[in-house]
């Protein structure tokens, strides 16, 4: 099979969106499939003249014998095209970021989802969304998890206090000010935060270090921006608690490397994340409901019997998780259906 991937540029960026592509891009390569990239120039989801212009471009580029798959973030470009060949990979609608022009990404949303061949989508709960809210056949929606690596469990910081992680790029879905204003409740309790994230967001990310100083926990939050696989890796290994307040994952990928590494984990019910953390691993608040999670991570910060008994809940659920292994063959099935 010849596959296109046409995706906003570089497709080197660090995120879950970007990571997924990119390992599903060598599995399939690597299954014997020749596959490309296309990087999309120009602002995405949000599409500026270039990025139009840019997916035209590509659109006419394709050969007649390639299958092109679009990722979703820069799906909102290729609006008034025929695209009844091509295959979406949705992570989640566009229209569900926070902080984005939603209602005219709606609107193209609901035009592009329909006409397409197939969508393929991170998470059941996405491809329902897609059903009952775009309008989409659910005969013509499938769903091909993210995989996850096998890693060692996390050693933990050694305390005395509670090291806590947060993964996600500082954009307004993540809910990183909710996480920042429940801890702001907790400064009685030993904890610490590292936010691991890239700042694609230079207004909201300015925000959060302000947010920060004005709740009076600056000197207990690190930013630690993007981080290479191995530092990564490392953040995950010295914490003792993985936290995400999001408003809305696809999927939830780095909470998925939190169980992979037997982390309890502080979630909000935003989207799919909290399928991808058993029960008894997490504490679960509403996404933007900050007194919630802020007594949820009480017990949680405060009680290490139970931080064990999360963990090891978490640990036994590692074995369980998707393999990247197969999940090539899974979306190269996904591509050939009509």
């Amino acid at each position: 099979m010849k596959i296109a991937l046409l995706v906003p540029g570089p497709i080197g960026t660090v995120s879950g969106g970007y990571g997924y592509d990119r390992r599903l891009l060598a599995g399939l390569a690597g299954a014997g499939h020749t596959v490309r990239v296309v990087e999309l120039a120009g602002q995405h989801p949000v599409p500026d003249d270039a990025a139009e212009a840019s997916a035209r471009a590509a659109w006419a580029g394709l050969a007649a014998d390639e299958v092109p798959v679009i990722d979703g973030l820069g799906l909102p470009a290729f609006a008034g095209l025929d695209l009844g060949r091509a295959v979406g990979l949705i992570h989640h609608p566009t229209a569900l970021e926070k902080g984005l022009n939603r209602d005219m990404l709606r609107e193209k949303e609901l035009a592009l989802f329909p006409a397409m061949k197939r969508l393929v989508t991170t998470s059941r709960l996405t491809a329902e969304r897609l059903a009952a809210d775009f309008g989409v056949d659910p005969a013509r929606i499938g769903t091909v998890e993210p995989g996850t690596d096998g890693a060692p469990r996390a050693q933990g910081s050694g305390g005395p206090g509670v090291r806590i992680l947060s993964v996600g790029t500082l954009v307004p879905r993540k809910g990183h000010d909710v996480l920042l204003r429940a801890l702001g409740r907790l400064s009685d309790l030993d904890w610490s935060l590292e936010i691991v994230g890239a700042a694609r967001d230079e207004v909201h990310a300015h925000g959060l270090k302000s947010l920060a100083e004005e709740l009076g926990i600056d000197q207990r939050v690190a930013f630690l921006g993007e981080l290479d696989d191995a530092a990564l890796a490392a953040a995950y290994d010295r914490a003792d608690l993985f936290a995400l307040a999001t408003h809305w994952e696809g999927y939830g990928m780095a909470a998925a490397e939190a169980v992979a590494r037997g982390l309890p984990c502080a979630l909000t019910a935003g989207g799919a994340v909290t399928e991808v953390v058993p029960p008894a691993a997490c504490v679960v608040a509403q996404p933007g409901d900050a007194n919630s999670l802020s007594r949820a991570m009480r017990r949680v910060i405060f009680d290490p019997g139970l931080r064990r008994e999360m963990s090891d809940a978490a640990w036994e659920a590692a074995g369980k998780l998707p393999r990247w292994s197969d999940r090539a063959t899974a979306f190269a099935h996904e591509l050939s259906r009509g």
